[in-house]
């Protein structure tokens, strides 16, 4: 048995992906926070879970399954928001089509492979994108915060698919995409 951590999540395109890894590099630069920097820019929807790597085509199978009866839909990035004192994130529209998505997903993976994330389970999805990470200091996230609660930023795209991101050690990687049903 191969363990590794993969999750789940939504990835906006290429140039919003751009912009929120050069926010990224703003909070390393200038505010020493760099955790934020081992993922691309993405909306989870399944937090981190481990998977046996051999059983692979199960997992991929069974997202395949989901995301054919999922149809595309519009979310929307605005402004900044803040999960106080550590983590600084671009505030994701709470749409109902993403919020059914991500309910769905998870009620999904537990029923046909077992996957459950107690955590979330408690706590009401805050879709979010995540520029500043846990590394963040309370000091630093005082003095980030003071720039970006103000600062406004606004991306709208289509979701057309799903990703399923695998962990090397170091950092987060795309694995695979699975594409929505048109």
């Amino acid at each position: 048995m191969t363990l590794r951590r993969f999750f789940i999540a939504i990835l906006p395109p290429q140039h919003i992906q751009d912009d929120a890894n050069q926010i990224k590099q703003d909070f390393a630069a200038n505010y020493a926070s760099f955790g934020a920097q081992k993922s691309p820019p993405h909306i989870t929807l399944q937090p981190p879970f481990e998977w046996d790597l051999n059983d692979i085509s199960a997992l991929e199978n069974n997202l395949k399954g989901f995301t054919n009866i999922q149809k595309p839909f519009s979310i929307r990035l605005k402004n900044f928001a803040a999960f106080a004192p550590r983590v600084i994130y671009i505030d994701v529209l709470k749409a109902p089509e993403l919020i059914s998505l991500q309910a769905d997903l998870m009620a999904y993976l537990e029923v046909n492979l077992g996957i459950i994330d107690q955590g979330s389970k408690n706590r009401q999805f805050t879709p979010h994108m995540t520029v500043a990470f846990r590394d963040l200091t309370k000091q630093n996230f005082q003095l980030a915060w003071q720039k970006y609660e103000s600062l406004e930023l606004d991306f709208e795209f289509v979701a057309e698919s799903l990703t399923l991101l695998l962990h090397d050690g170091k950092c987060w990687n795309v694995k695979r995409k699975f594409p929505f049903c048109f």
